[in-house]
C-alpha cells in the first residue's frame, strides 16, 4: 500500500538559483531511491523551513528513506528534522485528483 512521507526541517537560507543549481545532482539521485514514486520539494522562507513530500510504493521504502535522509541532513548540519509517514485515503484523494495512482 502506497505511503506519503512528509519531511521538514530548519532551512536558514532560501533556495535561490545558486542553491538550486548545487542541489540538481541530489535531486537526480533521489529518483533512484527504492520505492520512490515522486517527490515535491517544499520551502517556507518566512519560517525558515525546507523539506519535501514524497510518495512511496510501501511503508518500508518510506521508513528506509526517512532514516537515510535524516542522517544525510544531520551530516549537512541541518537541524529540527521531522518526518511523518501517512496512510492515504484513496477514495477521497481521487475525488480531488490527488496524484497517487
Amino acid at each position: 500500500m502506497r505511503k506519503l512521507l512528509q519531511v521538514d526541517f530548519t532551512l536558514p537560507n532560501t533556495m535561490g538559483p545558486e542553491v538550486i543549481n548545487k542541489m540538481v545532482e541530489l535531486a537526480k539521485s533521489i529518483n533512484l531511491e527504492p520505492g520512490l514514486v515522486w517527490k515535491i520539494w517544499t520551502q517556507q522562507p518566512v519560517n525558515q523551513l525546507g523539506g519535501g513530500i514524497y510518495l512511496f510504493e510501501d511503508e518500508q521504502s518510506a521508513k528506509s528513506y526517512l532514516e537515510m535522509h535524516s542522517n544525510r541532513l544531520t551530516q549537512m548540519g541541518i537541524t529540527n528534522i521531522r518526518g511523518v509517514i501517512f496512510n492515504i485515503n484513496s477514495d477521497l484523494t481521487h475525488i480531488n485528483q490527488g496524484p497517487i495512482s
